[in-house]
């Protein structure tokens, strides 16, 4: 098994840290997944599998990667409670407010030259799969330009 960081965001005094962690087995089976160390436990943004995972081996695999996670941070699983900055997402307002609010991080992010995807992904605290759909939320109601000229 392999840890390294993907990215990390420092907000309100605290960070929050995501890493990539890679399980490779013998068989040539291999298991991908994008994961959070967070309030005492793991939560996974995104799984990668071949072959695919059964519901039970997805339901075991934060139970799998929690130990090096929690070392990869440095504290251990029975005080990252206490270690851990306590992360819960941060309130984002829905409707038109919110969309109009994605608009201006993603421009904002534009503008610096960064990811606009993930500045919308820190900014709300969601998946990066649910930052696009509020993307494009907002692009449909009119904040951001379309993706695509149609012809």
């Amino acid at each position: 098994m392999s840890v390294w960081p993907a990215w990390e965001v420092r907000e309100d005094g605290g960070t929050m840290a995501w890493f990539h962690v890679r399980l490779a087995f013998a068989d040539g089976a291999r298991v991908d997944t994008l994961a959070v160390v967070a309030e005492g436990g793991v939560s996974l943004e995104d799984v990668r599998a071949r072959p695919a995972l059964s519901l039970k081996d997805l339901g075991a695999l934060a139970d799998w990667i929690e130990g090096p996670l929690f070392e990869a941070c440095g504290v251990t699983p029975s005080g990252a409670a206490e270690q851990l900055v306590s992360r819960a997402r941060p309130a984002w307002p829905r409707g038109m407010e919110g969309r109009w609010l994605i608009a201006q991080e993603y421009r904002a992010a534009q503008e610096g030259g960064v990811d606009p995807v993930l500045a919308v992904m820190c900014a709300t605290g969601h998946s990066r799969r649910k930052s696009l759909r509020l993307i494009s939320q907002a692009r449909d109601a009119g904040f951001l330009t379309p993706r695509h000229a149609r012809r």
